[in-house]
């Protein structure tokens, strides 16, 4: 079953919308993430910084009618960027009903900032009654939540977060909804915001990095977070002139550390070979491999065992994480859609594809991939490509999306 996906609505520090995403990569444009210490100021950490990737844009103000229990930044990012695909959502609704529309979103960090005056007076005044308590922000739901009562939909409507693939989890998930026909149209993505939970707590895995994020590098340091939003409408039918379709995914949970991936890549392999399978394609097929790529020597060096692996050293991959930073719950859904931009000849009609953004200093004890050059285009006609991400615990993931069959 084909299943096809709208032009996707996104928002992150590289700005608004698909065509500036996909203009910005292609023309290798500054890099928007910035040092700052604001978040670890307010937590009483001194003399601490890290390179963030904010966005830094007048977000669309909520209705007047919204109810507070909905009131986050991490909805307002969500709500800034679906107005770039209200209509598709609505021609859904129109099509469908609003009881056969699901939700389906992903994200990490959802609202749980906004109950942060709770604790903090608790703190204080050894008193939790002080402050207002919004329960609402602590459901890892809140953002499809959210969706839902905004367009009033009655259908299925629920939340994922596996940490940095809960985006693209969301849109596996939205393609199981479509094939058991539980529903016929799905609004599904991610969305994750800056949080002083998230800067902390990388900050005590000694992950992060103040200099830009320098993936696959002998210099690499660590990871540069990032917030955002990418939200798609998928369906079994096409509901606009767009040519892209889910073709494929693959999952594995591999299990083998709290934080840590395995270090044979044996879960991205599973996830990349199952992808394969279910999109019944070769390796050889794919054109563009747009990698989890955190600049963590980790990460990189299992996800580059994983990929030569399967693909060998001359398939195109880059990671875009060095313009976005990561996303965590946003990641997957935010690198879905930047690779749904690439592979669509209207957003990307030479065909060129992202260079990687790094210093070129090969680590000589990481497997050799075929990093992007600006050089690089799509290796084939039909444009077919994966999308990889990987979370704590062993969760893996892989989208294999392509130009739709006529």
């Amino acid at each position: 079953m084909q299943l096809f996906l709208t032009k996707p609505a996104i928002v992150s520090s590289l700005g608004e919308g698909l065509e500036h995403h996909i203009k910005a990569l292609l023309n290798e444009v500054e890099s928007p993430l910035y040092a700052s210490d604001k978040l670890f100021r307010e937590s009483g950490l001194k003399d601490k910084s890290a390179m963030v990737g904010e966005v830094a844009l007048s977000l669309r103000p909520f209705p007047d009618d919204l109810p507070r229990a909905h009131r986050s930044r991490n909805n307002q990012l969500l709500w800034h960027s679906l107005v770039q695909i209200e209509d598709r959502i609505e021609r859904a609704i129109r099509r469908f009903g609003k009881q056969r529309v699901a939700v389906v979103i992903g994200t990490s960090t959802t609202g749980v900032d906004e109950n942060l005056p709770v604790f903090q007076y608790a703190a204080r005044h050894n008193d939790w009654s002080g402050v207002p308590f919004n329960q609402q922000q602590q459901y890892f739901s809140a953002a499809a939540d959210f969706i839902a009562y905004q367009y009033g939909l009655s259908g299925i409507c629920y939340g994922i977060s596996t940490a940095c693939t809960s985006g693209a989890k969301a849109l596996i998930s939205a393609a199981r909804l479509l094939k058991a026909n539980l529903c016929d149209a799905v609004i599904c993505g991610g969305v994750d915001t800056l949080s002083l939970l998230t800067l902390v707590g990388f900050h005590s895995l000694s992950v992060l990095s103040t200099q830009p994020t320098n993936p696959f590098s002998a210099n690499r340091n660590g990871i540069n977070l990032g917030e955002g939003a990418a939200v798609f409408v998928m369906s079994r039918e096409a509901l606009d002139e767009s040519s892209v379709a889910l073709l494929g995914y693959g999952t594995s949970s591999d299990a083998y550390h709290m934080s840590s991936p395995h270090p044979a890549g044996e879960g991205a392999i599973s996830a990349f070979s199952t992808a394969l399978k279910s999109a019944k394609l070769t390796a050889d097929q794919i054109g563009w491999i747009n990698l989890h790529g955190t600049g963590t020597f980790h990460n990189d060096q299992m996800e580059a065992i994983a990929v030569k692996h399967i693909f060998g050293s001359q398939t195109p991959c880059s990671t875009t994480k060095p313009y976005t930073g990561h996303t965590l719950g946003a990641a997957g859904a935010i690198e879905a859609a930047i690779l749904w931009g690439v592979i669509a000849p209207q957003t990307n009609p030479s065909g060129k594809l992202p260079a990687q953004r790094w210093d070129n200093q090969a680590d000589e004890v990481t497997a050799q991939i075929h990093l992007t050059s600006r050089n690089d285009y799509w290796p084939y006609e039909h444009r077919i490509g994966a999308s990889s991400s990987f979370a704590f615990g062993g969760n893996n993931t892989v989208l294999i999306l392509g130009e739709a069959d006529d």
